[in-house]
């Protein structure tokens, strides 16, 4: 079915078809991918499992950006790997690599030189190399321990040379492995976290409370006797819509907090004439200090409220939390 307009011409209805085309062409590239993969995927698969160093990713070109890509996720998902430019391995990058390593060696052609130039000085390291290349008959492969056919029956460019289905079927390979590594591995979201602190999985699974708390002069607290005024002035400037109530022991009696004030004033009550253990709740939330933030934010949300005090393992008093610390460390 021709296009709609002319090449060289900007057309939205031929952008759109070619857009669909492309998508097209590339979803098959994929499914065709999945179904070529066997014992070559299981083998790279169980070599970089066992390998006692880390997995070298190489390519050139489109093969190469996508290498750093390939490299990168596995480092991140649990297998120890890193990125080297073929053509500076010739000049020395390759003594990053180790006979301890698995090479995994992406070119579409299995043609490329830089990689070819190197192959001989790899073998003599006794490295494993594992081929990602679209021609199972190509240089690369036939020097190569395994190979993983990423080849495509065509590019999505119109004139059928620009790397685009090939690259992403590579891209998806690479993905392939990774998952079949990580699951291998037992690689569970505690491990992601670590591998990504500064992301939210991070921030949510290992943050722990103590990260977060007030405490100290920050932390607003009164004893069980004192009048309401002094109740109302140390809340007033802890800032943080209560002020919990503790024994001279330091364990927590209970705790007051901006909607307990508000009901004695719905209901006409003598503020006057009350003390801290006349208005406190007696059973506030309370969460330990080495707990996740992620629970503390469960805790408010399970009992609809919005600060928790934190105690050690005698119910002493040390901190609290509020859901304003925990929006600001981006918990929540």
């Amino acid at each position: 079915m021709p296009l709609p307009g002319a090449p060289g011409r900007f057309s939205p209805e031929r952008a759109l078809a070619l857009a669909a085309g492309t998508i097209a062409i590339e979803a098959q590239a994929l499914q065709a991918l999945a179904a070529r993969q066997g014992s070559g995927f299981t083998q790279a698969v169980e070599r970089m499992l066992a390998c006692r160093g880390r997995t070298v990713v190489m390519g050139m070109g489109k093969s190469g950006h996508v290498g750093r890509k390939i490299a990168a996720t596995l480092a991140s998902t649990g297998t120890p790997a890193f990125f080297v430019h073929p053509a500076e391995a010739s000049h020395g990058d390759l003594g990053m690599v180790t006979a301890g390593d698995v090479v995994l060696a992406i070119s579409n052609s299995g043609e490329s030189d830089e990689i070819a130039a190197i192959l001989p000085a790899m073998r003599r390291l006794g490295v494993t190399v594992v081929a990602m290349t679209g021609r199972p008959d190509s240089t690369l492969a036939r020097h190569a321990d395994l190979v993983l056919d990423s080849g495509v029956d065509q590019e999505a460019c119109p004139m059928n040379l620009a790397p685009t289905a090939s690259t992403t079927a590579q891209m998806a390979l690479g993905d392939a492995l990774a998952v079949a590594l990580l699951d291998a591995r037992g690689f569970v979201e505690e491990d992601f976290a670590r591998s990504h602190p500064g992301g939210s999985l991070g921030r949510k699974l290992l943050m722990h409370v103590h990260d977060l708390m007030r405490s100290g002069e920050a932390l607003p607290r009164v004893g069980p006797q004192v009048p309401m005024p002094a109740l109302l002035r140390e809340m007033s400037r802890g800032g943080l819509g209560f002020t919990a109530v503790t024994g001279d022991d330091g364990r927590v009696q209970g705790i007051f907090t901006d909607g307990d004030l508000r009901r004695l004033i719905e209901r006409g009550a003598d503020l006057l004439s009350l003390r801290a253990a006349d208005v406190m709740h007696r059973s506030p939330q309370r969460i330990r200090p080495d707990a996740l933030a992620v629970e503390a934010a469960t805790l408010m949300e399970q009992h609809r409220i919005t600060s928790v005090l934190v105690v050690d393992a005698d119910d002493r008093l040390i901190g609290a939390l509020n859901s304003n610390d925990l929006m600001r460390a981006k918990v929540i």
